[in-house]
């Protein structure tokens, strides 16, 4: 087991690695594994890549995120501005249907509402507003439709899990209650995890997935 001077210097080195972070003005603190990031970035898109990259580090149990955006000259916008802006991406690069997603600012904070059919709708309608010049942060309070019975998502479910994961692994169990998804068992790293996800989101009419699963290294 890594010790937390060594997450910690693993997370900053992340950083650095990561081009679309500036870390220059980035902190890492790390206890028990639970990795806190603070200090300031120039736009919301660098404070969601610098979190991403401490997830990836082996060892990080979770992250703190208290990183500021400071916008700065050209990239302050008035929320008016961001809202035509995001009404605009969000048609552009997105297969929502038209005025499905409704969009609200108030001092650079978005916040995204309205009712979408899949989960990777409602993810992609935060990644793409998430880029946009003078953001601060995204609020996804994107609802998903009610889906089809809860044991044809188990099968689906357990289908996808069988193609994507690896032979010797067969300890992911799946419950479904309503439109709720729980996964429990064990993977061999992050990344069969997030497969696993994916797979649970995935599924029609899924509104929830909790993650129970335990990483066996």
């Amino acid at each position: 087991m890594k010790t937390d001077s060594q997450i910690q210097q693993d997370v900053i080195d992340e950083l650095k690695w990561e081009p679309a972070v500036d870390a220059t003005d980035i902190g890492v603190e790390v206890k028990d594994g639970i990795v806190t990031l603070a200090g300031h970035v120039s736009n919301y898109a660098g404070k969601w890549n610098a979190g991403s990259a401490a997830q990836r580090v082996y060892g990080v149990k979770a992250v703190v995120m208290e990183i500021d955006v400071t916008l700065e000259g050209s990239t302050r916008r008035t929320d008016a501005d961001i809202v035509r802006s995001a009404r605009d991406i969000l048609q552009w690069t997105t297969d929502a249907p038209a005025d499905s997603v409704l969009v609200k600012v108030e001092k650079g904070m978005i916040t995204l509402s309205g009712v979408l059919a899949w989960e990777y709708q409602r993810r992609d309608a935060a990644e793409a507003v998430r880029n946009l010049l003078g953001v601060r942060g995204v609020i996804n309070s994107i609802t998903l439709q009610p889906g089809v019975a809860s044991s044809v998502v188990k099968e689906d479910i357990e289908a996808a899990l069988t193609r994507s994961r690896r032979p010797d692994n067969k300890g992911i169990n799946v419950e479904v209650d309503g439109a709720r998804v729980t996964l429990t068992g064990s993977v061999h790293n992050r990344s069969e995890r997030d497969l696993a996800n994916n797979a649970a989101w995935a599924a029609p009419g899924v509104r929830s997935v909790v993650d129970q699963m335990g990483i066996s290294y």
